[in-house]
């Protein structure tokens, strides 16, 4: 929308086709300026919509961006059978640091820094709405029908543990997880961890 348009003179939008629009805009905000420079204001202009709609739906902009990074991170894919568990975690997390250079990351950064600020904020582990769990689990399934040795009744503190070590690797380390930290992550935590 050029500057100066008067959003109301579009066709009007409603439902899932607005908030598809609003997390558009959002996504591309954290893309160009970044989570503190983000603006509910800016989203607001970039999407083509009153702030009144934002607001219904999003309380303020770390539940916005939230509700952004869940729809950003998707699955990854898995390698075909036959794998192995070494090579499912290996694709598993080369994905989520991958995503993690973009837009995702930026709300990443941003969620923790809001929720060091806010007690009542959205931290991450709400963000991710159980995504990252839910990988392992299917890994470990493929795991165990191929007779791998793991345990697959894994408490979910072990299953969080490597992908907790990457996430802080990318806070603290400002920048790219390079592969080779990804492989340790994979070979000295997370094998050990979901072996038996």
């Amino acid at each position: 929308m050029t500057p100066g348009t008067d959003h109301r003179s579009r066709p009007r939008r409603r439902g899932a086709a607005l908030e598809d629009a609003i997390i558009a805009a959002a996504i591309d905000e954290l893309a160009e300026v970044g989570y503190s420079a983000m603006t509910m204001d800016a989203v607001a202009r970039r999407a083509g919509a009153g702030k009144f709609s934002l607001y219904r739906r999003w309380p303020g902009k770390a539940e916005l961006v939230r509700e952004a990074a869940y729809r950003l991170v998707g699955d990854p894919v898995l390698p075909p059978e036959p794998s192995t568990l070494r090579e499912d975690l290996l694709a598993a997390f080369r994905f989520m640091a991958e995503q993690m250079q973009g837009p995702a990351g930026e709300a990443l950064r941003g969620i923790v820094s809001e929720s060091l600020q806010d007690a009542e904020a959205p931290t991450v582990a709400d963000s991710s709405r159980g995504s990252s769990q839910r990988v392992l689990r299917e890994i470990l399934s493929r795991a165990v029908a191929r007779g791998e040795p793991v345990d697959p009744e894994v408490s979910p503190i072990r299953m969080q543990a490597p992908v907790a070590l990457i996430q802080h690797r990318f806070l603290a380390g400002g920048g790219a997880i390079d592969d080779e930290f990804l492989v340790s992550v994979v070979d000295e935590v997370a094998v050990p961890l979901l072996t038996r």
